[in-house]
């Protein structure tokens, strides 16, 4: 019985001290602001998802991860169109055309420079059957679309084993108001 009171006693002092505390009700709590001072670098790119992973040869990655867009096209559009060429089977002879009628020097040209396009007057879409690069919308299929413009050739009909990621959709309905992703699971 003794060692019964003092376990109740215990308890009671535990629940009294970490939950009847009045020393947050006065206190006003500030948000803090980032700081921007100091020095950053740019680590990463990834304005198309997986170009960057495919195309740039590992011994390259950081050098494209560092330089600016606007040079990027110079410096790596030779060694996309030479992966593109050893990858892509409907970019195996001269003069091969993708969907968008661009050959391999003209399609890696585009891909070198690792940016996001976004339409100012349009309609915003990764790819639509119209619409090319004109931004991305949540529901844009990115990687199915980037293996059609690789893989697919001149009608999307080439190489139909290599032109999908057979993902069809999300696991969760996209929400439709802001934010818009659905909630983890």
């Amino acid at each position: 019985m003794k060692t019964f009171k003092i376990y109740i006693l215990a308890i009671a002092v535990s629940f009294l001290t970490f939950n009847c505390s009045n020393n947050d009700d006065n206190v006003t709590i500030q948000p803090t602001v980032p700081d921007f001072s100091g020095t950053y670098s740019q680590a990463d790119q990834m304005g198309r998802p997986a170009v960057n992973t495919v195309f740039v040869s590992s011994a390259n990655k950081d050098m494209f991860n560092v330089t600016i867009p606007s040079e990027q096209n110079g410096a790596f559009q030779s060694m996309f169109e030479a992966n593109l060429t050893a990858l892509s089977p409907a970019f195996a002879n001269p003069g091969d055309q993708n969907a968008l009628m661009l050959d391999a020097p003209t399609f890696t040209g585009l891909l070198a420079t690792d940016v996001l396009n976004v339409s100012l007057d349009g309609k915003t879409t990764f790819f639509d059957g119209t619409n090319v690069l004109t931004g991305r919308a949540l529901a844009d299929d990115v990687i199915t679309v980037e293996l059609l413009l690789i893989f697919g050739g001149e009608d999307f009909m080439e190489n139909p084993t290599l032109s999908d990621d057979n993902v069809d959709g999300n696991d969760k309905p996209f929400l439709t108001s802001f934010p818009y992703l659905a909630s983890p699971w």
